[in-house]
């Protein structure tokens, strides 16, 4: 039974004026909501928007500073994950809670009774997620596992739990299209036995799919509830960011410049036990060119990345150049100096220091060449903070930071209001390079767009643009060229208008021809 057929029946799930404060900041504010037994229920907002506070309510990790929870009908306090189980609410978060050296049995047994003996655990792991369509080996070592396989160990812990109602938080963004298919036969599945799912996605037109009921949060209030199959992508955008968001903006007939970054069989070992090898890895990329890399989480995109960025120098000096220079063997700052900007993917310890305000984040990433800009005075220079500070609002103005106060520390950024202005520090340097690792990963449609644009908008300006994404949307949004990274290996690149997401799916799951790279078998 869907929700759509219209039982009278009394909610699984009912909230009724929900909030939450963190001191005078109410992150949820009076949130109401229903989940029907058999429905997949979608959670939608911005960055900030509440929805991480109000499902971690749900599920026993926050109290309610005030309301009511409502399990058939009945009010209960969910004060732990383990209140939550016991009732019969699972949870998958987003990123991953799994030990790379245990097996999959081993990780399942984690979250269970410790009584239950490992080899009856790995029985019945084995025999649901067949039932499911989630094949697994519970004697893998969950290093040896892809992405997709790993979100399985998670869907399967939960559901060895017997759960009524499971909340997915960002499913889909670590997977292939086909993995995408497979999982929404599952919900399919779980809906149709009467289980009910609260389904979190910055991807519209998968909630317009498989989602039965909507509720939407803007600054931790119900902006509005629907029906997404009635809704547009466009619509919903609307609803969750309350005004129009605008469409990427591309010139696909500019003509492109000469050769600014190169990479000629590059190859890297893996510097850890479960980190991906290089192998001979090829691309140019040119002025005017937004070159994008999909595939699959796990499948070299950050060790491709720490290459390219000079993190961890290559030994080959030959095998990656920069405006015709060798620069395998050089580290970050030789490569700004030849006007390359790079963007992390861990915004957090990695493209800020959280503790350090905007400002002093600013300076940091500059090179020795642009600071100079800042520095008066004196044989060693002195800060000037006025010129630190000035370029700071210019940034958070280009990119419509939103922050509280002048110069707040990174780490009191929303994550989509932090990553405009890690993106947008990089694009004030005018670089000729710039390779982006996730741009818009977990940002919002408003934020994601803003982002996409600026990546276009420079490479328009003559600029060659790397895009590493897992976002099959934003590959197609931004890209010139198309090319997929899997087991290290990376394919031909081809033009966006080339390539489908059938063909870029098999491409992440290593289907290439042998005698040319990247492309596709024919069957």
């Amino acid at each position: 039974m869907t929700v759509s057929e219209g039982s009278a029946a009394i909610p699984l799930l009912s909230v009724r004026k929900l909030t939450k404060h963190f001191g005078s900041f109410a992150a949820c504010s009076g949130i109401d909501l229903d989940i029907a037994p058999g429905e997949i229920h979608a959670l939608l907002g911005e960055n900030g928007a509440g929805k991480s506070t109000f499902v971690k309510m749900l599920f026993g990790i926050l109290d309610p500073t005030e309301g009511d929870i409502l399990w058939n009908g009945e009010r209960v306090a969910i004060r732990s994950p383990g209140t939550a189980r016991t009732l019969g609410i699972g949870m998958v978060f987003q990123h991953f809670s799994l030990f790379e050296a245990l097996t999959v049995a081993e990780n399942i047994a984690l979250s269970l009774d410790p009584k239950i003996p490992l080899a009856k655990i790995a029985e019945e792991a084995s025999t649901l997620s067949k039932a499911y369509g989630l094949p697994l080996d519970p004697k893998a070592h969950v290093a040896d596992l892809s992405v997709g396989e790993r979100q399985r160990i998670e869907i399967v812990r939960a559901l060895l739990q017997n759960p009524k109602l499971i909340i997915l938080d960002e499913p889909t963004s670590v997977l292939t299209p086909q993995e995408a298919d497979k999982l929404f036969e599952t919900l399919f599945q779980l809906r149709a036995e009467g289980r009910s799912v609260l389904y979190i996605s910055h991807r519209l037109e998968e909630v317009q799919r498989i989602c039965d009921g909507a509720t939407v949060l803007r600054h931790g209030r119900v902006t509005g509830r629907c029906d997404p199959k009635r809704e547009t992508a466009a619509s919903l955008a609307r609803m969750m960011v309350g005004s129009e968001v605008a469409a990427v903006s591309r010139d696909t007939s500019a003509a492109l410049g000469d050769v600014r970054i190169e990479v000629a069989g590059l190859n890297a070992d893996a510097r850890t036990p479960f980190a991906i090898s290089l192998r001979d890895i090829n691309l140019k990329v040119r002025a005017g060119e937004v070159l994008a890399i999909a595939g699959v989480a796990g499948n070299g995109q950050g060790e491709l990345f720490d290459a390219l960025s000079g993190e961890y120098p290559v030994t080959s000096n030959e095998a990656i150049s920069i405006r015709g220079r060798p620069v395998g063997r050089l580290g970050i700052n030789a490569r700004r100096l030849l006007g390359a900007g790079f963007v992390p993917e861990e915004r957090h310890g990695h493209a800020a220091v959280s503790a350090l305000p905007l400002s002093d984040n600013l300076l940091l990433a500059r090179s020795r060449s642009d600071r100079k800009a800042f520095l008066g005075g004196g044989a060693l220079g002195v800060i000037r903070h006025n010129a630190v500070r000035a370029a700071t609002r210019r940034i958070c103005e280009a990119m419509d930071v939103r922050k509280s106060g002048e110069d707040p520390v990174a780490g009191a950024l929303s994550g989509g209001n932090l990553q405009k202005f890690i993106v947008g520090r990089e694009l004030d340097r005018q670089p000729a390079v710039l390779v982006v690792n996730q741009p818009t990963w977990g940002v919002d449609a408003g934020a994601a767009s803003r982002i996409r644009q600026a990546l276009v908008d420079l490479a328009r300006a003559g600029s060659a643009v790397v895009v590493i994404s897992q976002d099959l949307d934003e590959i197609f949004e931004v890209a010139t060229n198309i090319a997929v990274i899997s087991e290290g290996r990376l394919s031909a690149s081809y033009p966006a208008g080339e390539m489908s997401r059938e063909r870029i799916g098999l491409l992440m799951g290593g289907v290439h021809d042998s005698t040319q790279p990247g492309a596709v078998h024919a069957h």
